[in-house]
């Protein structure tokens, strides 16, 4: 015994509806979880240059600050503390990256430049902004 449909299913008619749905729903929360993602890290104005060239290396960042301050690793560092890790670098030759920003001394990157030299640091950059 054959029934018959009493609803009649048109080909070619697709319901788009719940995509729709599905793709607003999405773009809502990349939207929303995008804008609350904060880079964490010291704040650095770095002075710009028009002949700066890209690393291409992994090297250990040293961060120096409008307040003269140093840090290595997201972590504070003394005058003895430079010299120890410099000497580290030098035994494993990574290269260093000097973030240094555009209100701090210059006497100061100098004379971590110095330290870097004494210590046997070959490879030594300055980071700069477009």
């Amino acid at each position: 015994m054959k029934f018959k449909r009493k609803i009649k299913i048109e080909k070619g008619m697709v319901d788009l509806t719940p995509l729709v749905n599905v793709f607003f729903l999405l773009f809502i929360f990349f939207l929303f979880t995008s804008s609350f993602i904060f880079q964490p890290g010291i704040k650095v104005n770095l002075p710009k240059a028009v002949t700066s060239e890209v690393i291409q290396q992994d090297s250990v960042v040293l961060i120096v600050t409008k307040d003269n301050k140093v840090y290595l690793n997201d972590r504070e560092i003394s005058q003895d503390e430079i010299i120890s890790n410099l000497k580290l670098l030098a035994k494993a030759k990574t290269p260093l990256l000097i973030k240094s920003d555009s209100g701090a001394s210059l006497g100061r990157i100098v004379e971590i430049w110095d330290m870097c030299r004494d210590e046997g640091v070959l490879q030594v950059s300055i980071a700069t902004g477009k």
